[in-house]
């Protein structure tokens, strides 16, 4: 078998994961916050409302598709299947086995960063396209915070590339495995490094206490305030891939990928993505929304400062300790 076939059926296998995971985690999130508040969640549709996202996708698939007068009818086509791409395109150098890796790139954690950085293109695009003063000023707002958190995860996704000595991240996971992953950080280094990245992820996926660019109770939906059926899922489908994404590269920087007691593998990845992609939830159903100038003060007063001290800390580590 061709080694382009091969590549094509793993990719298909990676996007049918994807996004079958996120359909389900749909379900999860939803029995999770009816647990922390009290309630049922999703019952009646298949067992344990297992069936209950099923049923979602094919309601807005019968939606009328809307398009606003005076929309840019291109642009406002174009942007929700983009920013679908954009977070499922991600997944292709995430090592999630030492053989399952689509693309095992030598700058993988670049790819990364450049991908995350360009996710926020189609959202802002949106919010110009639909001629729609909300969705604008949602567009906006992803603009400025998208831009603001990246110097933050940058920094933060930087200590692991200092004390490893590369940007492959097949290459970070085995440096953590012949070092013994839970040692080889600094506790002073990985576990700020590791706060600091899934603090900069929330807000870069748009994730409560983050979620200014659609904060419901000033900008009825943000961008998405005009679309509707599948476009609108589409962006749904965009945050919670790009969610589960970060979630896994998380694991790979910092919690030693698929490394773990006993039997490495596949299953250890599998085990520690979703642990994090629970913990976005339990932050999202725990706290509440920023205000626009908390977001920036926390990012630019705490955050990047923090970022700074750590990835210089981590030269110095690297001449002379270790």
């Amino acid at each position: 078998m061709s080694a382009v076939l091969v590549a094509g059926l793993y990719a298909v296998l990676v996007v049918a994961v994807l996004l079958t995971v996120t359909v389900f985690g749909l379900w999860f999130e939803r029995k999770f916050a009816a647990r922390m508040q009290s309630r049922m969640g999703p019952t009646m549709v298949g067992p344990a409302g297992l069936l209950q996202p099923v049923a979602d996708a094919v309601k807005l698939m019968q939606k009328e598709d809307i398009r606003p007068d005076g929309a840019d009818w291109a642009l406002f086509n174009l942007a929700p299947p983009l920013a679908a791409l954009c977070a499922i395109g991600t997944a292709a150098v995430v090592p999630f086995s030492p053989e399952m890796v689509l693309a095992d790139i030598e700058l993988g954690v670049l790819y990364v960063l450049a991908i995350g950085a360009v996710t926020v293109l189609p959202i802002f695009m949106a919010g110009w396209a639909s001629n729609n003063k909300f969705a604008l000023l949602g567009g906006m707002r992803a603009i400025a915070q998208s831009i603001s958190y990246e110097v933050p995860l940058l920094l933060a996704v930087l200590v692991p590339v200092v004390l490893a000595g590369s940007m492959n991240l097949s290459d970070i996971v085995r440096f953590q495995v012949e070092h013994q992953w839970l040692a080889v950080w600094p506790f002073f280094l990985g576990l700020p490094a590791f706060a600091l990245f899934m603090l900069a992820m929330l807000a870069e996926s748009n994730r409560i206490p983050f979620d200014i660019p659609e904060a419901e109770s000033e900008l009825v939906a943000g961008v998405t305030t005009e679309y509707t059926g599948m476009k609108f899922a589409l962006f749904y489908l965009a945050e919670y891939v790009h969610t589960l994404v970060a979630s896994a590269i998380a694991a790979v920087l910092f919690l030693g990928g698929w490394d773990g007691p006993f039997a490495p593998g596949l299953h250890w990845m599998l085990i520690k993505t979703f642990v994090l992609f629970g913990l976005v939830y339990w932050v999202r159903w725990s706290f509440l929304r920023f205000r626009s100038d908390q977001l920036m003060r926390i990012c630019w007063y705490w955050l990047v400062p923090t970022g700074v001290v750590l990835v210089a800390a981590s030269g110095v580590w690297v001449v002379y300790v270790n």
